[in-house]
């Protein structure tokens, strides 16, 4: 019989999984927890999922994982009811006691609360017990509602800063797959100097960069592509409005935010001009975006705060001219595409010694839509460039 095993991408060691599992209990320890809940139905930001187990939802099939304080997971899944098997496989399930299942579906209103039923059944096992809620806002409000009447003796509490607070700060085998899911869009930036030409839509670069990552070990991602003539803006875009035939002497805005080994996300963003000098406006922004990744990456030291970073960035913008923009331009990044800290006013966590951070400056005005981002590792000295393509306009 074949082993299994051979069917798996790249994942996390056993002992990366235990070194969450050893720091998360003791902190449960320190605050009476009996258990943490959480829930996901996406990849995206669903990354506390894999976290916990290496797995994430997909689809918007929502998953449950139950993590106690003195025993392994237990894991809900929109799968088959008892006695049937459910997902992940026995022999793939790291840390899993229990693979529960239910037929539930978030569009079939009158299953929405199996997968709650599911989790009181395990919740009840303790008198009184303490829960902790991770990342509250993705759990659904039929979900939240059922656990709560159900368990009326139980004492709920939120435990999502601190598994942030122990998140954040990537492992040496963390640093590593961070810096494989870097090369990987390195080689997708190369792979646009083959696919960009006149004559093809938006969405055909999606779908071709989009098959390109794939077969380099990308699981998931997003891939926004947008062209305009020189001249104008051509901020990248989703696949509804990526239908425009790309022209000779056009701009190409492309980001790149797919994941790598062990579903680890960064970002890199780049501009393309096609047969054409690229404008003034736009060279000057691009060179402005750069110059910015560099200011920020020498003050993304521990204990930098974000609301001083954030008050650098804007005075660089009015300094430089530009409207100011209130969206981020640069936040943490891991198994969740998007993590904290996020660089504005109102994040409370300072920035730690081992922080996969991604910059993606953006100047924007009529005649140019100005990008640059790659990810960063932050260090005692500053952030240093995971990303190695030119930070430059390509010209093709």
């Amino acid at each position: 019989m074949e082993d299994p095993r051979q069917k798996l991408t790249r994942c996390v060691s056993t002992s990366e999984l235990e070194r969450r599992w050893s720091a998360v209990r003791q902190k449960m320890k320190e605050r009476k927890i009996d258990y943490l809940v959480m829930q996901n139905s996406e990849e995206y930001m669903g990354g506390t999922l894999r976290w916990f187990t290496d797995f994430t939802a997909r689809h918007q099939f929502p998953v449950t994982v139950i993590f106690p304080v003195d025993d392994e997971m237990t894991t809900i899944v929109c799968g088959l009811d008892p006695p049937g098997e459910n997902w992940p496989p026995a022999w793939a399930a790291r840390g899993i006691k229990n693979r529960l299942g239910a037929v539930y579906f978030l569009t079939l209103n009158y299953t929405n609360t199996y997968d709650a039923e599911r989790a009181v059944s395990v919740l009840a096992e303790k008198k009184k017990p303490t829960i902790g809620w991770v990342e509250k806002g993705f759990i659904p409000v039929p979900f939240y509602e059922h656990v709560l009447k159900s368990l009326p003796d139980a004492n709920f509490v939120d435990a999502t800063d601190w598994i942030d607070e122990l998140r954040v700060n990537k492992s040496p085998e963390e640093i590593e797959m961070i810096k494989g899911t870097a090369a990987l869009q390195d080689a997708c930036m190369e792979e646009m100097k083959n696919i960009i030409r006149p004559g093809m839509r938006d969405l055909d670069v999606y779908a071709e960069i989009h098959c390109f990552a794939a077969k380099q070990g990308s699981e998931r991602g997003i891939v926004q592509v947008g062209s305009a003539p020189m001249g104008s803006i051509a901020p990248f875009d989703v696949p509804h409005f990526q239908n425009r035939v790309i022209k000779e002497g056009d701009q190409v805005s492309v980001l790149v935010e797919v994941n790598g080994p062990g579903g680890y996300y960064t970002e890199v963003l780049r501009v393309f001009a096609l047969g054409a000098k690229p404008s003034q406006a736009l060279q000057d922004g691009v060179g402005n975006a750069v110059e910015a990744q560099d200011l920020m990456a020498r003050a993304l030291v521990p204990g930098a705060d974000p609301k001083a970073l954030w008050a650098t960035w804007q005075d660089f913008v009015k300094k430089k001219g530009y409207p100011l923009r209130s969206r981020s331009f640069a936040h943490g990044q891991g198994l969740s595409l998007l993590e904290r800290p996020n660089i504005r006013p109102d994040e409370s966590m300072t920035i730690g010694p081992a922080m996969n951070i991604v910059i993606h400056p953006s100047f924007v005005t009529k005649e140019a839509f100005a990008v640059c981002g790659d990810g960063y590792l932050t260090t005692n000295n500053g952030a240093e460039r995971l990303h190695q393509y030119p930070r430059q306009i390509t010209l093709l």
